[in-house]
Order: C-alpha cells, then sequence, then structure tokens
C-alpha cells in the first residue's frame, strides 16, 4: 500500500511541477508593463504586426490613457520587438497562452483589449476563444478580411500610379497582380506600395500629432524600436496561420453573440481600407459602434490620440 500511495504522490508532484514549468515558459521572455492603478478598469493592448511592436503605442499613449481612469498593460509578442525568444513558434496558440499569461502575471480575471492592425485579429480570436476574459474588443485599423486590404492597397496605387504617369511602379503592380494571393511575397509587395504611397499617414497632420510624432526623432526607445520589424515573425505567422488569407468575420460574429461589446476606430486616410470595407465593418459591430474619422491614418491613436482616449473613455465601463 506505501507503495502505491508514494507513486500517486510522485505523480501528483510530477504534475504540479509540469504547470509550474509550463507558466514560466509563457511568462518568461514576455516584454510587458502596467501604467495606473491596478485597481482601475483594466486595458491589455496588442500591437500590430506580424513582426511589430508595442513601443509607439506605449511611449506615445499608455501613460496619457491611464490617467483617465485605466491600468493600462503593453506588452510584445513573443519573439517580437523586445520580447526576444529564439524558440518562438510563432502561433496563434502561441499568442493565446502568453496572453493568458499576461492576465495572471497583472492578477486580472477580465480586461477590455485593444487590438492594433494585425493585433485586432489576434484580440478577436482570442475573445472568441476566452469570451469571460474580455470585457470589451477595441478593433483599431484591424483588418477583417485579409485579401480585401491588399486588393484597396493594390487598386489605390495603380491609380496613383495612372495619374502620375508612373510607368515602372504600373508594371510592378501588373506583375504583383499576376502573383499568387496567398503568397507571403504578395502581401509584402503589396504592403511596400502601401508605404510608398504614404497610405500609413494622414494627409493633413493635427498640431497634437505633430507634437507626438516629433518624439520619433528624440526618444531612445522610439528611435530603436518604432520602425522595427521581426521578419521572423512574418514569415512564421504565414506558414503556421496563413495570415494572409485570413477572414475572420465568422470569429467576430461569434465574438459579438457572446454579448462582448465590438467598437472600431478607423482613419479616413488609412490606405489599407476602402469605404466599402469600412460599410461592412460597421455593419458587423454596429453603425454607432464604429468612429470613421478624418485626418487620421493607420495610427489612430497617434493621429488623434484625443479623440482616441474620448472614445475610450466613453466606451469602456
Amino acid at each position: 500500500m506505501k507503495i502505491i500511495k508514494d507513486t500517486k504522490m510522485k505523480k501528483t508532484t510530477l504534475v504540479f511541477l509540469l504547470l509550474l514549468i509550463s507558466n514560466k515558459i509563457y511568462s518568461q521572455n514576455i516584454y510587458s508593463k502596467a501604467y495606473g492603478n491596478s485597481s482601475n478598469k483594466a486595458i491589455i493592448y496588442l500591437h500590430g504586426g506580424p513582426g511589430y511592436n508595442s513601443t509607439n503605442f506605449e511611449k506615445i499613449t499608455a501613460k496619457k490613457l491611464s490617467k483617465n481612469g485605466f491600468y493600462v498593460i503593453v506588452y510584445d509578442r513573443r519573439g517580437e520587438g523586445r520580447s526576444i525568444d529564439k524558440n518562438a513558434l510563432f502561433k496563434f496558440k502561441e499568442s493565446f497562452n502568453d496572453l493568458n499569461a499576461i492576465y495572471k502575471k497583472f492578477n486580472i480575471k477580465s480586461a477590455s483589449l485593444i487590438g492594433h492592425s494585425f493585433g485586432g485579429i489576434i484580440a478577436t480570436l482570442y475573445a472568441e476563444k476566452h469570451p469571460k476574459k474580455v470585457k470589451t474588443l477595441l478593433l483599431v485599423g484591424t483588418p477583417i478580411i485579409m485579401q480585401e486590404t491588399f486588393l484597396t492597397i493594390i487598386d489605390s496605387s495603380k491609380k496613383i500610379y495612372i495619374k502620375n504617369k508612373d510607368k515602372l511602379n504600373l508594371k510592378y503592380i501588373q506583375q504583383l497582380q499576376k502573383m499568387d494571393t496567398a503568397s507571403i511575397a504578395y502581401s509584402s509587395y503589396s504592403f511596400k506600395h502601401a508605404m510608398l504611397n504614404g497610405f500609413y499617414y494622414p494627409k493633413q497632420i493635427t498640431r497634437e500629432a505633430i507634437n507626438l510624432y516629433s518624439k520619433f526623432k528624440t526618444d531612445s526607445l522610439l528611435l530603436k524600436y518604432g520602425a522595427k520589424m521581426t521578419y521572423e515573425a512574418v514569415t512564421g505567422f504565414w506558414k503556421n496561420e496563413k495570415y494572409t488569407t485570413l477572414d475572420i468575420t465568422k470569429n467576430l460574429k461569434q465574438v459579438l453573440n457572446n454579448k462582448i461589446l465590438v467598437f472600431g476606430l478607423y482613419g479616413k486616410d488609412d490606405g489599407l481600407f476602402s469605404k466599402n470595407q469600412i460599410t461592412k465593418i460597421r455593419h458587423l459591430i454596429g453603425n454607432h459602434n464604429l468612429k470613421y474619422i478624418s485626418n487620421c491614418s493607420h495610427n489612430f491613436f497617434i493621429d488623434q490620440r484625443s479623440l482616441f482616449i474620448k472614445a475610450l473613455t466613453k466606451w469602456i465601463n
């Protein structure tokens, strides 16, 4: 009888140790930081990408947002930005496990999620999987159907090149249109044309945004990470999750069915979205739950920081 008892104890101890090791694995190497009072309403920011980081939001908006009655948490996904991990898998399951570890680290049972761009995709999928952990889902410049975003970029770029009689770039667009639309090359070249044509920046920048963007020339952290790209994440998420062909419409509908409040913030100067795409998103989440703002592009929390904070203060209860 003693042998049986010892065996059970060993098994129990082994399971306990494995759980401890698992939690340690999911929390180590993950950069995270909190702003504000932990007793306030919790907000977790999920950065864009794949391959970027939370530095821009952290240095420009996180602290300011926390002063409006929020407990704001930022983190870089595993293998991206400051969360260096050569063994990162770049899978959604890994992203969910790491986010669960963030909840545990900061002792949060439920939080509102801000998902910027690709981060909005991960936030939506996480909210679908863990509805009890998400109070509010805020999508900021988040593509719902990735292939529509590529088509928008290509169509808009083509019009610019025709207007400017840019034969060389028109030739590149023609080559791009013949490529496999699911390939990483197709998405990468599409985004390069978006950058070339200024699709990530507002046409008329506000005085507030001018002051905020000036920090990118003086702040050491923004100089180092503000435009840093982790290319392993780009290829990793493409290989493992085929993110270039993602359509999260059904996932978003399920999140809404789970009674999670969903809001959207999109800029009228964001060249990644056509008016038709915005209309579709508006119909999905509700007409009054989406703000489509002028003098604003992809980085809503910089281009229109005051309106960003005002919207969150109204929406997140």
